[in-house]
């Protein structure tokens, strides 16, 4: 990590000054692990509830192999080169090993991948890794970042492969559990689950901001996404909050495309900084009794 960025930790002074000084802490708890990279919404989706998609990285520097960022590898594995001709690098989002940090998990992989031979897998990644970059140390941190939503895993294999052995059977299980999911908005995702649909959001602004600006929406009766909808509540992940919404589960993902812009318009409109009346405050209090936190 460069020394002169802040510190992860959110103390607000500079990494050296903090937990890179000589005897400070070597593990630190990051709570927004994806903060500054334009792509910080759609890495908390993909890491908290899309099942599968992937988006091509762009790195910082000239990369040997190109990298593509996947949801879930076979058999969660951190990271992987293809061993065909094409050598095509992957790194696994959602592992089931992890450091207190996510951001420097990733990195990690992604060097690794530079290295490894055709073939390789990276089942987890290594936490005796003295290496410190971090995500926001090897990728453009501000370049378009739109994931390609996928209704199965068979992107794990190359084109015309046959997936065998433990891959095989890691696939099928991955393909029969998959729930239908797609995009219908930036960082805004559509879930068939069942007898059951909901719209999970992802947003960017500062808990409190947000929280005022959709209990704003509440009091005028604006929170909804129309007819079929009804909102739910919502959680923390990675230091954001994702508002939730029950949907009427006979309608297409596509139907909801037009109410998440014109919602996404209303709330833009409703992050201000004028105060709270006292009815905002009730609707205000009323959806923070409907939080939970799941990171």
């Amino acid at each position: 990590m460069n020394p002169r960025q802040a510190c992860p930790c959110g103390s607000g002074k500079r990494y050296k000054a903090c937990h890179g000084a000589p005897g400070g802490v070597t593990e630190v708890a990051v709570a927004r692990p994806f903060e500054g990279l334009a792509g910080e919404c759609e890495l908390v989706a993909l890491r908290e509830f899309v099942p599968s998609a992937t988006v091509r990285l762009t790195l910082a520097s000239e990369p040997k192999r190109q990298v593509t960022l996947g949801t879930v590898l076979p058999l969660a594995s951190a990271g992987l080169v293809r061993g065909d001709d094409s050598e095509d690098a992957f790194i696994g989002l959602q592992v089931q090993i992890r450091s207190l940090d996510i951001s420097r998990d990733v990195a990690r992989a992604i060097l690794w991948t530079q290295d490894a031979d055709p073939g390789d897998v990276l089942s987890v990644v290594p936490q005796d890794d003295e290496r410190t970059e971090r995500l926001q140390d090897l990728l453009v941190v501000d370049a378009p970042f739109e994931p390609e939503i996928h209704d199965n895993f068979n992107w794990w294999l190359a084109e015309n492969a046959e997936a065998t052995g433990e891959v095989a059977l890691s696939l099928e299980r991955a393909n029969e559990a998959i729930m239908p999911t797609q995009r219908v908005g930036d960082a805004a995702y559509w879930t068939l689950a069942g007898d059951k649909a909901y719209l999970r959001w992802v947003r960017p602004e500062p808990e409190e901001q947000l929280m005022a600006a959709l209990a704003r929406l509440s009091a005028a009766g604006s929170l909804s996404l129309g007819e079929g909808s009804k909102y739910a509540g919502s959680f923390r992940a990675h230091g954001l909050l994702v508002p939730v919404w029950d949907l009427d589960n006979e309608m297409h993902s596509r139907e909801w495309e037009k109410p998440v812009a014109e919602l996404g318009a209303r709330l833009a409109e409703a992050l201000n900084d004028n105060p709270l009346t006292s009815d905002e405050r009730r609707a205000r209090d009323g959806l923070i009794g409907r939080q939970v936190t799941i990171r």
